[in-house]
């Protein structure tokens, strides 16, 4: 018996468990998927676009599937936001949307380097540029670091040299993962509105900004408090209420926990578009570990889409360069409320 591409995979299917997976769609309805999605963790599918439905089947973390479709789903829940993908549906919380967009290395570094940005799900960071080394990070998608330099390996494949600010320390990274963010993305936005100002409120989990008492971002955002239970009983990490503005900036920071040993430690290299506003370090950034706002999930600062972040980065004072790894000032207002 002759047995088809097709066929193959379906009866691999069967011995693999194939019960908690439908068929493939029939050939003679071919989908193309609207965009990408990276699974941060392991992820259930469902029939439908509600917890309530049936599981058909389950995808590893750190899979990048197609999305068919973006659904609200009827239920009375906070993240209301469902993906369709080819056997089914999974929820957004854990999913980060991305794209799978190479490019063409620049040779030419500048003396102070360049900000660059992944364009695919995900790039592996090496202490050497060569795919032959241990991996030290993985990079995702929209995350930003410097760029210092940029070499290439023996099979001609070009790595850039990138700084991490935490640790003091050098990585490489393919360099057609990455792209330079052009000076005409970060060209401040409203620069002549003075009456500017940002406020949160930590009950409903929101984020507006203001121009002249005009709403003109209106989103979900991810704060404090993050609850932690220790020995010494449970600690709390609440994104501070009060009247704060912004006072430093900086394109690119890598963020780590101050407990290496506590369950909950982080360490995530290269969040984007970090807007500060309180002295021990809570700001406004981009967040590429979840997909989940409407709901504290944070130690303290306020998460957003990094495409929220940037905007984020670019409207507020102090203007900050794109050329300025840090940039310090007396800012725009942020009111982090409770609206109970």
């Amino acid at each position: 018996m002759s047995l088809s591409r097709r066929g193959f995979i379906k009866l691999s299917s069967l011995a693999f468990g194939a019960a908690l997976i439908p068929p493939l769609p029939p050939d003679e309805a071919p989908r193309r998927p609207t965009l990408l999605g990276r699974t941060i963790y392991f992820n259930n599918v469902y029939d439908a676009p509600t917890f309530n439905a049936r599981q058909v089947g389950v995808i590893p973390s750190e899979s990048v599937v197609g999305i068919f479709n973006t659904i609200q789903s009827a239920d009375n829940y906070y993240n209301r936001t469902w993906y369709e993908v080819q056997r089914g549906y999974i929820h957004s919380a854990s999913v980060q949307p991305v794209k799978w967009q190479l490019q063409t290395p620049i040779t030419h570094i500048p003396t102070d380097g360049f900000l660059g940005e992944v364009t695919v799900p995900s790039t592996l960071a090496k202490p050497r540029p060569s795919a032959n080394y241990n991996t030290t990070y993985r990079f995702y998608y929209a995350t930003t670091h410097w760029i210092t330099d940029i070499d290439e390996d023996d099979e001609g494949n070009r790595w850039y040299q990138v700084f991490d600010d935490r640790y003091i320390k050098y990585y490489w990274v393919r360099a057609e993962h990455l792209r330079r963010v052009p000076d005409s993305e970060m060209t401040p936005l409203s620069p002549n509105v003075s009456d500017k100002r940002i406020e949160v409120d930590l009950d409903q989990q929101t984020f507006r900004a203001f121009e002249n008492g005009q709403l003109v971002l209106d989103t979900l955002c991810s704060t404090g408090p993050y609850l932690r239970t220790t020995d010494a009983g449970v600690r709390q990490f609440s994104t501070p209420t009060g009247d704060w503005a912004i006072n430093r900036k900086r394109p690119s920071r890598h963020m780590t926990g101050d407990d290496g040993a506590a369950d909950d430690f982080f360490d995530l290299p290269g969040v984007p578009w970090v807007s500060y506003f309180h002295w021990w370090g809570v700001a406004i950034h981009g967040t590429y570990w979840h997909n989940d706002y409407g709901r504290p999930r944070s130690h303290g600062c306020v998460n957003l889409t990094p495409e929220h972040a940037q905007w984020v980065y670019r409207w507020t004072m102090p203007a900050s360069p794109l050329s300025e790894h840090e940039v310090t000032g007396h800012g725009t207002p942020v009111i982090v409320r409770l609206s109970a």
